[in-house]
């Protein structure tokens, strides 16, 4: 009774212990955020990301997911084996204009946390992005479309008050308005 006792403990204790690792563990991604930079609204771009296999039993992806219906990654089907390098395909569907930040969750099996890496960017409309991709040619900055406008600096204006010290200089304060 004791033996089985002991046997059972092991065997919980190792399954337990294998749960806990972490994916950084197990695997190192060439990346773990991609910056597309300024894409063109509409035409989809993709990153592959690459994870590479440090341990020494075979890794498998078990599945993955996005934040966002917008963003598709592909897992690689076949177990990663030690030292070998696996491939995530990302995919960005580019269709809403704006910055965006993306999250993508890679699960490992025996792994109970998932893994996020992230790809970001700002979608441009057509006629922006061919402001952008013009001024980058011609060395320029790309003007910005006629309906942004660039911020205002708001800088505190210096206004005199009377002193009340007794050199009867004015002190100098700043107010915002």
């Amino acid at each position: 009774m004791k033996k089985l006792f002991l046997f059972a403990s092991l065997v919980s204790m190792s399954t337990y212990s294998f749960a806990q690792s972490k994916a950084d563990d197990l695997v190192k991604f060439n990346t773990e955020r991609h910056d597309f930079g300024k894409i063109k609204q509409n035409e989809p771009v993709s990153f592959v990301f690459e994870l590479k296999n440090i341990s020494s039993k075979p890794v498998v992806v078990e599945s993955t997911s996005a934040s966002c219906g917008c963003t598709t990654p592909e897992r690689p089907t076949e177990p990663i084996m030690p030292g070998a390098t696996g491939k995530i395909k990302v995919q960005y569907n580019a269709a809403a204009m704006g910055p965006f930040t993306k999250e993508v969750y890679i699960k490992l099996a025996g792994v109970n946390e998932q893994k996020i890496v992230y790809v970001t960017g700002e979608v441009l409309s057509a006629e922006d992005y061919e402001k952008y991709k013009n001024g980058q040619k011609n060395g320029q900055a790309a003007a910005p479309s006629a309906d942004v406008q660039p911020a205002k600096a708001q800088t505190p204006a210096a206004k005199p008050v009377k002193s009340n010290s007794k050199s009867g200089k004015p002190r100098f304060t700043t107010s915002k308005g």
